[in-house]
């Protein structure tokens, strides 16, 4: 084989990876966008500052939702974030999707007792509205087995303090 083909085969070979490689962290910042986008609008119809997105976050909760990837069980790691996590069944379930869920939940909260309408949940909408945050990091699994989509949102300085208004 003589150089010019040892060269071309080398592009195609840096091509690809570097397409690949693209494409995975063009795919990790549309799922922050989707994430963020929407719980970044809630917090501007209050008047707060936008969450950031936090790459050192963003790998704790990949990290957890792996964990979670065998059951896709919806239990709290328990960390040093505030954290909101989502489950559907099916492999389709957004980012978008997962943060509107949460955002929604603004009907089912009363400001004047800083309570959740009776049956209904808000702590999810709350943490993303907390005065205090600044910084987010998210993470979405497909579990195995079929089992569904878990995703995870990690939130600092953490929220959802009892007795105290989110903002």
């Amino acid at each position: 084989m003589n150089s010019s083909h040892v060269n071309f085969l080398l592009f195609l070979l840096f091509l690809t990876l570097n397409t690949s490689t693209t494409n995975a962290v063009t795919h990790k910042t549309t799922y922050a966008r989707q994430f963020l986008s929407i719980q970044n609008a809630a917090r501007a119809n209050l008047g707060l500052a936008p969450l950031i997105w936090d790459p050192r976050i963003a790998r704790y909760a990949a990290w957890y939702a792996n964990m979670r990837r065998a059951d896709c069980a919806l239990e709290h790691s328990n960390g040093p974030y505030g954290e909101n996590i989502f489950w559907g069944s099916g492999d389709e379930w957004t980012p978008a999707q997962a943060a509107a869920e949460w955002v929604a939940e603004r009907q089912g909260y009363d400001y004047r007792s800083n309570s959740c309408a009776h049956g209904e949940q808000c702590g999810h909408y709350t943490q993303i509205v907390w005065k205090e945050t600044r910084r987010v990091g998210c993470a979405r699994v497909v579990c195995y087995e079929g089992r569904g989509v878990f995703m995870i949102c990690n939130y600092d300085p953490p929220g959802n303090y009892i007795g105290e208004r989110p903002y």
